[in-house]
């Protein structure tokens, strides 16, 4: 894996949250699948964050970033800003 691939992740998952909170900003509430896609891309979408963060981080200090695996959702949106 390399970064230009979780980028293009990236690139990928903001371009349908974008199309999904443009649905809804244009008077048209979202369905309950349109909902639960939305909530599903903000987790992926911090997962993927949090994956360039860590090969990225781990590139800098000399460590392979190829070592650096993905966490949960639920452990991704645990963390404190």
């Amino acid at each position: 894996m390399d970064d230009r691939n979780e980028l293009a992740r990236i690139t990928e998952l903001v371009e349908e949250e974008r199309r999904l909170r443009t649905h809804a900003s244009g008077g048209q509430p979202l369905s309950d699948a349109d909902q639960a896609r939305l909530a599903a891309v903000e987790g992926h979408l911090d997962q993927c964050w949090d994956l360039l963060r860590q090969r990225r981080a781990r590139l800098e200090f000399g460590a392979d970033p190829d070592q650096a695996a993905a966490r949960t959702v639920e452990e991704v949106e645990s963390y404190q800003q």
